[in-house]
């Protein structure tokens, strides 16, 4: 089974909004979060750091997202801010606009009644490790129980460090909408704890962990209810669709977009009259102040055909900042 929230992930549909980077389980030595998320109050969506609120509509925009998955750090610490974006999201985007939190902590029917009221959808429960298999009878089995009258749909979303059947009871018992168990990695932001601990990376791979994941898939794989995402899904298709997903959104005519989500196209600094001189139709070219930007094809055909005398191609990122990923000179 996969839900909702993770389907619209697996489109690369999901903004991703970090609304807080301070956390109170200080020792969870498997927590990724690099030194510029860790212990700070500053707002993300996806890469952009957010200092309006049209910051993150306009984010949400630029990859006409279907939903939002909120994460820190803890938001339900941060209750006030998690509340005022979901709330900004839902009257921007509608009901239709899917939302779903991930948090570590229980936080009580009165955060789970102010979540709902903001418009948050779905909640994903993760305990702390050393709880594992003694959650029965604790209040991380009445949260559960709590969410859903408020009306909001619980699960747990878990590292795969080891398979839990206790999981496997909330589910059949009706506590529990769904399970993800997310393949255990190492990140720069843990991966010397993670080394301490004994963990190592899996041969030629760049983050998941050597060792759990096929005995979690024997022990929890077969429950329909269960979802097992690879590391190399949530970096390679995740990650990826998002940014096809937002290099389709704000495409010129004349751009291209890679498998990769970047987008290319032609730079010259030649004079933009010459585009005209040419009968290069208008829809092919952008005059900028210092430069044109042009369909990459055709200004490697006008320099081969000695048009032009020099320009590059173009690969950038779609995101706001535009980062460059290569320059290719055309002489």
């Amino acid at each position: 089974m996969i839900s909702k929230g993770c389907e619209q992930c697996a489109k690369g549909g999901k903004m991703v909004m970090f609304v807080y980077g301070y956390c109170d389980q200080r020792d969870c030595f498997y927590c990724p979060l690099g030194e510029n998320r860790k212990n700070v109050t500053d707002v993300y969506a996806n890469e952009r750091l957010v200092e309006t609120d049209d910051d993150v509509l306009e984010e949400a925009h630029r990859m006409n997202a279907l939903g939002t998955s909120i994460t820190g750090g803890e938001p339900q610490e941060a209750l006030d801010r998690t509340c005022h974006y979901l709330s900004l999201l839902k009257d921007e985007f509608g009901e239709d606009h899917h939302t779903h939190l991930y948090t570590g902590i229980t936080g009580g029917r009165e955060n789970m009644r102010r979540l709902a009221e903001a418009g948050l959808d779905e909640i994903r429960f993760h305990p702390p490790l050393e709880l594992w298999g003694d959650l029965h009878g604790t209040e991380w089995e009445d949260i559960l129980y709590i969410a859903r009258e408020e009306g909001l749909t619980p699960a747990f979303e878990i590292p795969g460090i080891r398979p839990e059947p206790e999981f496997l009871d909330f589910l059949d018992e009706g506590a529990a909408d769904f399970c993800n168990v997310n393949e255990f990695e190492m990140s720069d932001g843990n991966y010397r704890r993670m080394q301490e601990e004994g963990f190592e990376l899996k041969e030629d791979h760049m983050s998941a962990v050597d060792g759990s994941r096929e005995e979690i898939l024997d022990v929890m794989g077969d429950h329909e209810r269960v979802y097992f995402c690879t590391s190399v899904f949530k970096d390679a298709a995740q990650h990826r669709r998002r940014l096809k997903r937002m290099a389709r959104q704000i495409r010129r005519e004349f751009d291209d977009v890679t498998d990769d989500g970047t987008l290319v196209y032609g730079k010259t600094r030649a004079d933009p009259t010459r585009f005209e001189a040419l009968g290069v139709p208008t829809e092919f070219y952008t005059v900028k102040s210092n430069h044109v930007e042009v369909a990459w094809w055709l200004l490697e055909e006008m320099i081969e055909e000695g048009d032009l005398d020099d320009g590059e191609i173009v690969e950038q990122y779609p995101t706001y900042d535009g980062q460059v990923v290569e320059r290719t000179p055309l002489v």
